[in-house]
């Protein structure tokens, strides 16, 4: 940092307490466009200014930092051919835990697919594949699932999944289809209205490809436990709930449709008027990657 950026800072942030909201707005526009090497010294003034309303002023600063952050990563992302799951997922987590580092969680996925592929061989059926994965995932790793709960907003977080073994359908499902994805496993998301669900795709081609109009399923799979279902269970299943078939209904979900998912599902545990801000930060990013999608399309 030169020392004209230093008296710079230095005179910011002794104008963040001012009384005159157009002053403190200046500030905080100017103290954005400097960015996270404004962080530390933000850091540092909350810590020990003592006045509430001013430790609440660095710390949306802060927030909104992180935020700015957040979102250029993500266009990095979603402007990537085929981006990567569960980078998106961690991404999502980032939205809670800004420090994270993806790649303090990488010996945890080596060391699952690792134990997965020890088990695997050529000579397997697509089920006796998904049921050596559902014993190392469950059994031996201890990952476990529960149903989704928006007043629980660490399920969604794919890091909490791998620091808890704990998590929801989506966390689960995205976690189990990278898993099988680096396997070369033929298992991805569908389209299942109100459900995250798995499917088993008899052609490992169908999964790469959005053409094909009706991909041939040859079971289903339930991230919560791994339990398996035939066809016959999904269509009972829709019946019961009375919802149509759609085109999209039994297609593999692009990753990005996917990350959309968690992020629209994550943004409903904000859903009260103390946390609006934070659902509509989240709904922001999950609009980015429909409108990628879109441009796409």
């Amino acid at each position: 940092m030169t020392m004209s950026i230093s008296k710079e800072v230095a005179a910011l942030l002794s104008l963040v307490d001012d009384p005159d909201v157009d002053v403190f707005h200046a500030v905080k526009e100017r103290i954005l466009d400097l960015g996270k090497e404004m962080i530390p010294s933000l850091e540092d003034l909350s810590e020990v200014h003592p006045h509430p309303h001013v430790q609440h002023r660095v710390d949306s600063i802060i927030h909104k930092i992180h935020f700015n952050e957040l979102q250029k990563s993500f266009c990095e992302w979603a402007a990537q051919d085929e981006p990567d799951l569960m980078y998106g997922a961690f991404l999502v987590s980032r939205y809670k835990f800004p420090d994270l580092i993806v790649e303090d969680y990488q010996t945890t996925l080596d060391r699952i697919c690792k134990s997965i592929w020890l088990e695997l061989n050529n000579y397997l059926t697509p089920l006796e594949q998904i049921n050596v994965v559902n014993r190392i995932f469950y059994a031996h790793h201890m990952f476990r699932g529960v149903e989704i709960s928006y007043s629980h907003q660490e399920d969604f977080l794919i890091s909490k999944l791998l620091d808890t073994r704990r998590g929801n359908p989506i966390s689960n499902g995205i976690l189990y289809q990278s898993v099988c994805q680096k396997l070369d496993i033929p298992v991805r998301a569908i389209h299942i209205p109100r459900q995250f669900i798995l499917g088993f795709f008899e052609n490992p081609e169908d999964v790469r490809s959005q053409r094909i109009r009706k991909p041939r399923i040859l079971f289903y799979i339930d991230p919560i436990s791994g339990q398996v279902y035939a066809q016959k269970d999904v269509d009972h299943y829709l019946d019961r709930i009375q919802v149509s078939r759609t085109p999209n209904c039994f297609q593999p979900m692009d990753n990005r449709a996917i990350i959309g998912f968690l992020i629209e599902e994550f943004s409903k545990c904000f859903d009260d008027e103390k946390s609006r801000d934070k659902q509509n930060e989240l709904r922001d990013l999950g609009g980015m990657l429909l409108e990628k999608r879109d441009q796409e399309g």
